[in-house]
């Protein structure tokens, strides 16, 4: 069990979190369990339609910004454009995505997701928001919080604003 200790550091006497090595450990362990369990539902969707979990995620990035352009995807997701381009060639031939030139740059390309692409998002979506909910009821609205609130600890700063940013953009 962590310990928490008075006066040590911190603003106005706040208390600090010390965890031994083996806490973190088990930390990153359960880490690694929970992201299997919560890519589990999705992979075995995308497996029927030979999709892996980089079509899921742009998938789901297109759909949370719609209108988002390729550069802007690539920034978010972190991969090559050559990763990307051969995801998204997939996605638009086969009906899901679809690519409109930009208005004020036609080298822009906006990324919408069809109504399949939505559908198949909102499958993906929905299995991985029954299993979130279900852990966050069990674990309370106080778990809930400071969850969150180590995940966004955990982000590069450039990461944190653009999880931010796209937070701000669904208003």
């Amino acid at each position: 069990m962590a310990e928490l200790q008075p006066g040590q550091g911190g603003v106005g006497g706040e208390m600090l979190l010390y965890l031994t090595d083996e806490q973190l450990r088990q930390g990153i362990e359960a880490m690694f369990f929970a992201y299997r369990g919560f890519t589990a539902d999705p992979d075995r969707i995308l497996a029927t339609l030979s999709y892996g979990r980089a079509h899921h995620r742009a998938l789901h990035f297109i759909h949370a910004a719609p209108g988002t352009t390729v550069n802007n995807l690539l920034a978010i997701l972190g991969v090559t454009k050559q990763s990307l381009n051969r995801v998204l060639r997939t996605l638009i031939e086969d009906g899901l995505v679809e690519s409109r030139v930009g208005r004020a740059d036609k080298r822009e390309r906006h990324l919408h997701l069809t109504e399949a692409g939505q559908a198949l998002e909102r499958r993906l979506s929905d299995a991985q928001r029954i299993r979130m909910r279900a852990a966050y009821k069990q674990a309370g609205p106080e778990a809930v919080s400071g969850f969150r609130k180590v995940l966004e600890a955990m982000m590069d700063p450039e990461m944190r604003r653009q999880y931010h940013s796209l937070r701000e953009g669904r208003g």
